[in-house]
């Protein structure tokens, strides 16, 4: 189960569910994965619908990597994501705004 107040969102990878959250270290890599831009630059990107599948794909590691799992960005682009790309846009969505949300916000 996870915890929405500890920022966790579940994702499915290949119908095994897993944790994912931003935590510190899991947003100091992301922010080293963006060629280009800061998580500010990320955020207003989700936030206008701008954003790539290269966005979502960094997220997603991002988040699961602070979660705790052990793959790759590349491992990742050979799994099955439960609800396909409209899922894991949202989870990563989802990922940005209880990150920077405080409790009881949104």
């Amino acid at each position: 189960m996870v915890n929405p107040w500890a920022g966790e969102v579940a994702i499915t990878l290949d119908g095994q569910r897993h944790v994912a959250k931003l935590t510190l270290g899991a947003l100091a890599e992301l922010e080293a994965a963006l060629d280009a831009g800061s998580l500010l630059d990320l955020v207003e990107r989700f936030e206008s619908g701008r954003f790539s599948t290269r966005d979502v794909l960094a997220l997603i590691v991002a988040g699961l990597r602070g979660g705790g799992w052990q793959g790759s960005a590349a491992g990742l682009l050979r799994v099955e994501i439960g609800g396909g790309p409209v899922e894991a846009a949202r989870a990563a969505a989802e990922l940005l705004a209880r990150a920077f949300a405080l409790p009881g916000e949104g």
